[in-house]
């Protein structure tokens, strides 16, 4: 019987992005209905998981400029960049499951897996969206070149699951939570209701993921006898390169459990908006 370790390695290990996104699905009906139940064991992780040929991967100092804003142009660079921004969230949800980090004693539930596979799940929706979208535009995933920055952010917390966290879900998912709104605000004032409800929808699920990331992260604070926000701001020194770019979307942040105190230390301009 599959254990959901094996269902990770099989996501992780397969390079079409469709089907990487469809066999989450699958496997996240197959969790949620108790066809699997077993966590297993994983020993072989990827270092990397498998790509396509194409996007062809750059250094975020690569990239090409957007074209200017509220062209076709640039709308497809914006859904581009996003739909690989969710099929490397994909990869990073069945990692963070599958890999063995050295927890010193704090033990993983099921709640902790049923958390994971949500955002797993929720990651390949978007994805899926987002191809479909681009598909409307004429256009689709791998046409343009993308960065492998948040794979590199990754690799750094390979060894640490509280830095994963800590800097996942909690500093690079949290900004999606900052930047979504005003790119809803633009789809509509272009008359794409399509695209702003499609943002809108990943913008309300990254909430819980980021939820996710803090509420773990708290429980293996509290297992060490840890201060939750002098151990979040010591990982962020030290995993997460630069400041936080504000201003911060309070609100949001607040709902996935993040407090300002936390955070705002690290901003490039500590006048936040509200």
């Amino acid at each position: 019987m599959i254990t959901l370790s094996d269902a990770a390695l099989d996501v992780l290990n397969t390079p079409c992005p469709k089907e990487k996104a469809k066999k989450t699905r699958e496997y996240a009906k197959a969790w949620r209905s108790g066809e699997i139940s077993d966590v297993g064991s994983a020993s072989d992780i990827p270092r990397r998981p498998a790509r396509p040929e194409k996007p062809e991967l750059r250094h975020a100092r690569e990239m090409p400029r957007r074209a200017k804003a509220g062209s076709q142009k640039s709308k497809i660079a914006l859904l581009h960049a996003l739909a690989h921004i969710e099929l490397n969230a994909i990869d990073l949800a069945w990692d963070v499951i599958a890999r063995k980090f050295d927890l010193g004693g704090f033990t993983l539930p099921k709640a902790f897996y049923d958390d994971w596979i949500k955002v797993a799940d929720d990651e390949a929706k978007h994805h899926l969206m987002l191809e479909e979208r681009l598909n409307d535009l004429g256009a689709t995933y791998g046409d343009l070149p993308a960065h492998d920055g948040l794979w590199e952010a990754s690799e750094k917390t390979a060894q640490d699951f509280a830095a994963r966290l800590a800097v996942m879900p909690m500093v690079l998912e949290a900004r999606g939570l900052d930047v979504t709104p005003n790119m809803i605000d633009a789809m509509k004032k272009q008359d794409d209701l399509k695209t702003a409800e499609m943002l809108q929808i990943i913008h309300d699920d990254e909430i819980t993921h980021v939820r996710a990331g803090t509420v773990w992260f708290e429980a293996w604070c509290a297992h060490h006898g840890k201060d939750v926000e002098e151990t979040w701001q010591d990982l962020v020194k030290t995993y997460f390169n630069g400041k936080l770019k504000s201003p911060f979307n309070h609100l949001s942040r607040a709902e996935a459990g993040m407090i300002r105190d936390w955070y705002e230390p690290f901003a490039e301009d500590v006048q936040a908006a509200s």
